[in-house]
């Protein structure tokens, strides 16, 4: 959902029309930002009056404020406010009990702040109409809250436990009970799944010193770097130095870092851990520095052992629903695991399962899905697989994502990698073996021109072809869609001077012609040239020349009985018929075992 225009009001009546429940990491940052706005008009003696969802505008994707603050002075005078109340039919249930009597405290913005609560956290279920009336209802008869409540937590609703211990206590009939707004911070705090990050740093809150001010604006690294070393456990001073560095270019921050200075951003993400806003902008800088460093010399060695993963895995687990920050951290993964860390320690730490969840549930989010199919090949590739049962749902998943993204050659791409490598290692449920190869032929014909694709698409057919004699009928049996056949060897023809393509189709081509029945469709097919240019073209490289003969021998065992056989007796009057005489059946590769 996009929340970067508008107000709080338009997010809710977007939410209530589609039934959805608003982003989780969203809302607490927000939310977290007006707690924050309201302490500062609260500490100046300020009372907004007229808090509500219109009234607080968003002016980015994660950034909002408190607007119409004219109301501070029109409510002195209560006719005035009277009139401007009944223009609006709504504006009477977002105010505090006292408030209608034209009494105003700052409990009268926390009454407000909790209705508002209310209203983003229930729309998912709620009507505007009867959300109103709930509102208007609480004045008199709070057990009315208390059957909200419980709908959240049965509905599973993301924040639900701490909205069943802070709203009643914001909602309180007597403004005295009510809490302040720094208790409603405190207690955010205290909870574990509603933590806003601002208002993390809010409660320690404190001044950068002006000589930190002072060297942050001079822009030197160096002493930038010092800083961030100097004060490690200072939130607040941390943030000001990353924000600078972050809007320095390349040249300027002298990319790449040592490792010394990576070690130094790891530890700053592990010391603020529940700061959203440091984690961002650590892994912002971390994968600057660490792709600048690959793009230099791919043989750069980058941190690995259980320091640096176990911070990022630990990230992740702090901020489950920040999928920006989600998409940061399996990229850094990615990067680290290319290099050789310990994949035995990420099998165990679950990121197998973590990865598999969020390509579930963040399937509209492409840049999500595109971070976790990376991460998942670099796990894939070259690894010893522990326990093959967190990757049985693998499969039907990435089949599902890329029919979600039918057109997006990058993701063919992506899922074409790691249904390969699924394949290998026999991951590939049988019941899907026919489906998988519809999905490669299909991205082939979509991406014929990305090598990287054609490889694996080709690779990942060769290795279900090789289990399976219905999945090499399929490669060769013509669809609506065409021949396979005809599309490997379009394909061929189109990278002809690339030697990997050409030994991957030959790979093929081998696991296809080892049945009998793909071995007759392959003869028809007049597949034999083909194989005999790439012998021919590619003499240098013995497996696939090797590959080329395997191939071309079946084919001559096929057409030798073919060509012996006389032609028989024609009726009278009729055509000359030639029947060939049953081929050779070769030896059946076993099936696979599936996960």
């Amino acid at each position: 959902m996009d929340y970067s225009k508008g107000s709080f009001q338009k997010v809710i009546e977007k939410a209530r029309e589609k039934r959805a429940a608003i982003d989780s990491e969203w809302l607490q940052n927000v939310l977290g930002q007006v707690l924050h706005a309201l302490e500062y008009l609260h500490q100046r003696d300020i009372i907004h009056r007229n808090l509500k969802p219109s009234n607080i505008a968003l002016v980015g994707t994660n950034h909002c404020k408190l607007q119409d603050l004219s109301c501070n002075a029109l409510m002195t005078h209560k006719a005035k406010w009277n009139i401007r109340a009944e223009e609006d039919p709504f504006q009477k249930s977002w105010m505090a009990p006292e408030a209608l009597g034209f009494s105003f405290s700052p409990k009268a913005d926390i009454w407000s702040l909790g209705c508002i609560i209310l209203d983003m956290v229930s729309c998912s279920f709620m009507e505007a109409t009867e959300a109103m009336l709930l509102r208007r209802s609480i004045r008199s008869l709070p057990n009315k809250l208390g059957s909200v409540l419980r709908t959240l937590e049965e509905r599973r609703v993301p924040q639900a436990k701490t909205c069943s211990s802070l709203l009643p206590q914001m909602l309180q009939i007597e403004p005295s009970q009510r809490i302040t707004v720094r208790e409603v911070i405190q207690l955010t705090l205290m909870s574990s799944d509603f933590r806003p990050t601002c208002v993390s740093l809010l409660l320690h809150q404190r001044d950068v010193p002006e000589f930190i001010t002072a060297i942050i604006s001079e822009g030197h690294v160096a002493r930038l770097l010092e800083v961030m070393q100097n004060f490690p456990r200072r939130s607040e001073v941390q943030l000001k130095v990353m924000d600078r560095l972050l809007r320095m270019s390349d040249d300027q921050l002298g990319l790449p870092w040592s490792m010394g200075v990576v070690a130094v951003l790891v530890t700053i993400m592990k010391n603020h851990e529940k700061l959203l806003d440091i984690q961002l902008c650590a892994c912002a800088l971390l994968l600057r520095t660490l792709g600048q460093a690959l793009a230099q010399d791919p043989a750069t060695t980058v941190p690995k052992g259980s320091s640096i993963t176990s911070v990022l895995l630990s990230v992740l687990r702090s901020h489950p629903e920040a999928q920006q920050l989600l998409v940061m951290v399996y990229s850094l993964l990615t990067i680290v695991c290319s290099q050789g860390c310990n994949s035995e320690e990420l099998q165990k730490a679950g990121l197998f399962t973590h990865i598999l969840e969020h390509l579930d549930t963040c399937s509209g989010n492409r840049e999500v899905c595109m971070a976790g199919l990376s991460l998942l090949w670099v796990l894939l590739v070259d690894a010893d697989i522990m326990d093959k049962a967190p990757l049985e749902k693998a499969p039907g998943l990435i089949v599902e994502l890329l029919a979600a993204y039918p057109v997006d050659m990058e993701m063919a791409e992506a899922g074409c990698a790691a249904l390969w490598l699924l394949s290998l290692l026999g991951c590939i449920p049988e019941h899907l073996l026919e489906e998988m190869v519809v999905l490669f032929l299909q991205s082939l014909r979509l991406c014929q021109d990305r090598i990287l694709l054609v490889n694996n698409a080709c690779r990942g057919l060769a290795s279900l072809a090789k289990v399976s004699e219905l999945a090499a009928l399929r490669v060769v049996v013509a669809d609506e869609k065409g021949s396979g056949l005809s599309l490997i060897r379009d394909t061929y023809e189109l990278h002809k001077d690339h030697p990997e393509v050409a030994e991957n189709v030959c790979l093929l081509l081998v696991h296809l012609a080892s049945y009998q029945d793909t071995l007759s469709e392959l003869v028809s097919s007049g597949i034999q040239p083909l194989v005999r240019e790439i012998k021919e073209r590619f003499t240098s490289s013995l497996e696939l020349v090797s590959y080329a003969e395997k191939v071309l021998q079946r084919l001559e065992a096929a057409r030798l009985p073919c060509s012996a056989q006389e032609p028989s007796a024609a009726a009278p009057g009729g055509p000359h018929l030639s029947v060939p005489a049953p081929c050779p059946v070769p030896s059946v590769l076993p099936r696979g075992a599936a996960c």
